[in-house]
């Protein structure tokens, strides 16, 4: 009788201790975990029913699980191998060693340059998955690219017949537009701090902002330094970075370091410089939960970019290397070959300008389907 006695109250105690730990994992998948999925559970639930507790807790913590974005490793490294559009490896035929009859060894295969051994991305990455096609300018100037050219109705219908044609061209390769706003203009006048730069006003940015809301666009903000450097420039945007749709660009065209008037002669950044914004940037991914920024750097000739084989991707932020120059297709290929394919980054951009491309009479302005013969394949596209 008293072993039957104690038996049940050490069983009841279990059940007590039971029914106390499983609500309290309960209370905190609830309030902390997934509200969205629990809420419409609980009031079905047989809180006498140890099994349904469970079972309802197994979910739920299943449930969760899926919920967490997973970068899709496989399908990531099947892109990244087709933007770098390698030629078919050469055959190679045996020769004969004339002195033992016997085969030569065959020489030693180059490896490709691209893709670009380098960290993945976080879950979330635009790239490679979606190609950028964005228009440049500002808003202030018609001289400064398409992007302020142009009243807004006109400047959107054509960007959205860029984006048709490059859909066309590469349909597995959905596109992205983008509006690529200067809001950081290298000036020729000094200004009242001496930096040869002007830095536009909040309702520019929000006017952009606003503009690419309305077809569901990213933003790339860009900065050129003048006088002044990204480690000053950079931390007075990152309210705007901030926002999950907002990237950065950088010109290292109109960083000049030696002091000189920007214009004058080309600048240069090195990568301590984007190793900063792209450190700097990624810290404000991870402090507010945001998928991973885009970083693009300008470049067209070799000095605009010095040690590119320092520069370091993150996982929350992705680098393109961006052909920057213009002038008639064969130069604009030589300048890409040298200064984006022969030192790879991560990413590889190509920029057409509407006029300054059309040297001759008859030169004709890229189309999609001859980028795409390039090797690597350019995954961000602008137009000036």
């Amino acid at each position: 009788m008293k072993n039957n006695f104690f038996s049940e109250i050490k069983n009841s105690l279990v059940s007590i201790v039971f029914y106390i730990c499983a609500i309290l994992l309960f209370i905190f998948l609830l309030f902390f975990v997934a509200p969205e999925f629990l809420s419409s559970k609980i009031t079905n639930i047989d809180w006498s029913n140890k099994d349904q507790m469970s079972q309802v807790i197994k979910e739920e913590k299943s449930s969760v699980l899926l919920e967490i974005p997973i970068l899709d490793v496989v399908a990531y490294d099947s892109k990244l191998e087709e933007l770098a559009n390698n030629p078919p490896p050469k055959a190679v035929e045996p020769k004969i060693d004339p002195k033992t009859g016997g085969p030569l060894p065959l020489p030693e295969l180059k490896p490709n340059l691209w893709p670009a051994k380098t960290v993945y991305p976080n879950a979330g990455a635009i790239l490679p998955f979606k190609r950028i096609v964005a228009y440049y300018g500002n808003l202030y100037s018609r001289q400064m690219g398409v992007l302020g050219e142009y009243d807004e109705p006109e400047m959107l219908a054509k960007l959205d017949a860029e984006v048709m044609r490059w859909n066309t061209a590469d349909p597995n390769t959905p596109v992205l537009p983008a509006l690529h706003y200067i809001a950081v203009v290298a000036q020729e006048s000094a200004g009242k701090d001496g930096k040869y730069r002007a830095r536009m006003p909040d309702e520019e940015i929000e006017k952009i902002l606003k503009i690419a809301e309305k077809i569901n666009a990213i933003v790339f903000l860009d900065i050129q330094v003048g006088l002044s450097d990204l480690q000053t420039e950079v931390p007075l945007l990152e309210k705007y970075l901030k926002l999950p749709n907002v990237h950065l660009g950088v010109d290292p065209e109109f960083s000049m370091k030696t002091g000189a008037r920007p214009g004058k002669v080309v600048g240069t950044l090195d990568a301590v410089d984007i190793n900063f914004t792209a450190e700097y940037m990624a810290r404000i991914v991870k402090e507010n939960n945001l998928t991973p920024k885009i970083l693009v750097v300008h470049r067209y000739t070799k000095d605009m970019v010095t040690n590119s084989n320092l520069i370091k991707p993150l996982p929350e932020v992705q680098i393109v290397m961006h052909m920057d120059g213009w002038g008639g297709a064969a130069k604009k290929k030589n300048t890409y070959d040298y200064f984006v394919r022969r030192e790879p980054v991560q990413f590889a951009g190509f920029k057409l300008f509407y006029k300054v491309d059309l040297v001759t009479p008859k030169d004709t302005l890229m189309i999609p389907e001859d980028l795409l013969k390039l090797s690597p394949r350019p995954i961000y596209i602008q137009y000036q």
